[in-house]
């Protein structure tokens, strides 16, 4: 066979692409990262949070960040004695704003999984997404039980849907929907009799039919921490001391009665696989 210089050079190239594509795609750790005492000496902590997610983290109409991360992102920097500057993130870009040092920390409502934790340090949890089961209010539903027969609407693969789908199995008729907007609709038209949702559907459900419709019994709590880079043990340390003190204080209350309107929920001790401090 005749060797041929140029498509060995195609075949070796082609091997490093795939090589390169194959690796994982991990956003790394910028060395520019901001330590905490680098914070306090520039006199801001920079802060990532969610731009268009109202009640958690959203731009007001005067341009201004607002919602219950904010109020907490404040508070925060209020409790190290710097300026909070607010970074608004989509939900995508959250971690590698993180991770590349865009930001300093994320209160970003950031539900706390596993999967999560194996790439940024959570804190203790601060706030909660109580999930629940709702209805017309003359409708008898206290549990699982009673949901033998019915036709729930759920978002679908949400953790409404596993929820519904492990507590009340093939005894519930269960509906899937593209999103909350369609499962909520399919309940005021009469579609479905009940449906899984996160703890604003009142709010929604009101908007259209008010005091027709309630929750019923809660499913499953989720809980948001703040984000910050592993192996920092500096601003994970300060980050739960102010969560503490928040709590204590009754701070965290009052931001939450603003927000989210019901009480603090009581958060765990410790969630499988999600640490809460540096090791």
């Amino acid at each position: 066979m005749k060797f041929n210089p140029s498509t060995l050079r195609r075949r070796t190239l082609l091997a490093v692409a795939a090589a390169v594509a194959a690796l994982p795609l991990a956003a790394p750790v910028s060395a520019s990262a901001t330590t905490l005492s680098e914070a306090k000496a520039k006199g801001k902590v920079v802060i990532g949070i969610q731009g268009d997610n109202a009640p958690w983290g959203f731009v007001n109409s005067s341009g201004v960040q607002d919602g219950l991360d904010a109020d907490i992102g404040k508070a925060y920097a209020e409790y190290l004695g710097v300026k909070a500057e607010f970074v608004p993130l989509a939900v995508a870009n959250r971690i590698p704003a993180l991770m590349t040092g865009k930001v300093d920390v994320l209160f970003a409502t950031m539900g706390m999984t596993a999967e999560r934790a194996k790439t940024i340090q959570y804190s203790k949890p601060y706030a909660g997404n109580v999930l629940s089961v709702y209805a017309a209010k003359d409708k008898k539903i206290a549990g699982f039980a009673d949901l033998t027969g019915v036709s729930v609407g759920v978002p679908k693969s949400s953790a409404m849907d596993t929820a519904i789908t492990e507590g009340a199995g093939s005894k519930a008729n269960i509906l899937r929907f593209d999103d909350d907007a369609a499962n909520i609709q399919a309940l005021l038209a009469g579609q479905v009799d009940a449906v899984g949702g996160n703890q604003f559907y009142p709010d929604r459900l009101n908007a259209t039919a008010a005091g027709k419709y309630e929750a019923k019994f809660d499913l499953v709590t989720l809980y948001n921490g703040a984000g910050t880079r592993p192996g920092e043990k500096d601003w994970n340390e300060s980050i739960n001391s102010f969560i503490d003190k928040i709590k204590a204080d009754g701070q965290l209350a009052k931001i939450y009665a603003k927000w989210m309107k019901r009480e603090v929920p009581k958060f765990p001790d410790s969630l499988p696989n999600i640490p809460f401090t540096v090791k």
